[in-house]
């Protein structure tokens, strides 16, 4: 257990004394972030922020977890490192977005084709991986079989596995870069969902099917939940850490880098978690934003109509009069709640099997 909070304080520190460091590097380059002229008018000011912050907690996550196990002479394990390499992964294939934008002064970044492209090579390796290196008790670190609280009934098969992999894999990503239009909105609601990870990953170690004090009916079967609660440990750690530079007003964005890396980790902890339909309500404010913007989209081309005055749906209060930071705090909240509520549902799965 000891091996969660030193990953967790290392992330931490990292993001606390690196970010600033990063941030001096990035504006000296000039790399500044882009703004929509047609957002909120009082987004103009933020124009030339460094972005690509993404790489602060990346790189903080990766190096936290390196020291841990050197620390306290553990030994990595297969999910721990799968999970790491999809949010490098994920995190690269924005870099080049951001960087295309940033350096090269393309505004829309990767063209479309290509960073689908990157996003499918990630995620599909990722989900073939997963399906390999079974453990004594043939245990891979993700299971062909649908899974809520943990699995249930219904198989995928290794296909439609891949299937189902990437598109948790693309929508988490996506909404987690939806959701990144306000200073530290993503950040903070990816430090809560973390959080929860943490939790998931220890309880699950303690009721663990590979524990012999615990194996039986009600356990359960994950390849490596202590591990896994040490992956979102580090990456709680290193976004709390840059949640300081990256909130109101923020000193830096941690632009498609950072979002796609964040959406990559969550999709990665749920599905080796055996948690994939509860990240819906642990990451709740993703997905409601995610179908703020699919709601608009679908709505305009049906009708010729918009429901929200502009979407994504934080924007839509910020036209109404809120100002950013009311936004943020009230969607951190509904973020909080959600946690609550998928934590409490975990636990009720618990008891039904107990």
């Amino acid at each position: 257990m000891n091996q969660i909070l030193v990953a967790g304080v290392i992330g931490l520190f990292l993001t606390l004394i690196g970010t600033p460091l990063l941030i001096k590097f990035l504006a000296r380059k000039g790399y500044g972030q882009f703004i929509r002229d047609d957002g909120p008018r009082g987004h103009a000011g933020k124009k030339g922020t460094p972005t690509m912050g993404g790489i602060a907690f990346i790189l903080a996550t990766l190096v936290a977890y390196a020291l841990t196990k050197v620390i306290t002479s553990s030994n990595p394990t297969t999910s721990g490192l799968l999970v790491l390499f999809l949010t490098a992964g994920m995190g690269l294939v924005g870099f080049l977005d951001d960087y295309i934008k940033i350096v090269k002064q393309r505004s829309l970044g990767l063209r479309a084709k290509a960073k689908m492209a990157g996003q499918l090579i990630v995620g599909i390796a990722f989900a073939v991986l997963a399906l390999q290196f079974a453990d004594v008790r043939g245990q891979t670190p993700a299971s062909t079989r649908l899974s809520f609280t943990q699995d249930f009934g219904w198989t995928l098969g290794p296909v439609i596995f891949v299937v189902w992999a990437l598109f948790m894999i693309l929508a988490m990503s996506n909404g987690v870069n939806l959701t990144d239009g306000l200073d530290g909105l993503a950040t903070g609601a990816s430090v809560m969902v973390f959080g929860a990870y943490v939790f998931i990953g220890t309880w699950q170690h303690g009721q663990w099917c590979g524990n012999p004090l615990t194996s039986g009916a009600a356990c359960y079967e994950v390849r490596d939940p202590l591990d896994l609660a040490v992956v979102a440990s580090a990456l709680m750690g290193s976004c709390f850490g840059f949640l300081w530079w990256n909130t109101s007003p923020a000193k830096i964005f941690m632009g498609d880098t950072g979002s796609l890396a964040l959406g990559g980790a969550l999709a990665g902890l749920a599905i080796c978690s055996r948690t994939e339909l509860l990240i819906a309500l642990l990451g709740g404010l993703f997905v409601l934003i995610t179908m703020s913007v699919v709601i608009q989209v679908g709505s305009f081309r049906l009708t010729g109509k918009r429901v929200f005055r502009m979407a994504p749906l934080q924007h839509h209060f910020e036209l109404k009069g809120w100002s950013e930071v009311l936004v943020v705090v009230r969607f951190w909240i509904i973020q909080g709640l959600c946690v609550a509520v998928g934590l409490g549902i975990f636990y009720a799965g618990w008891l039904a099997i107990k």
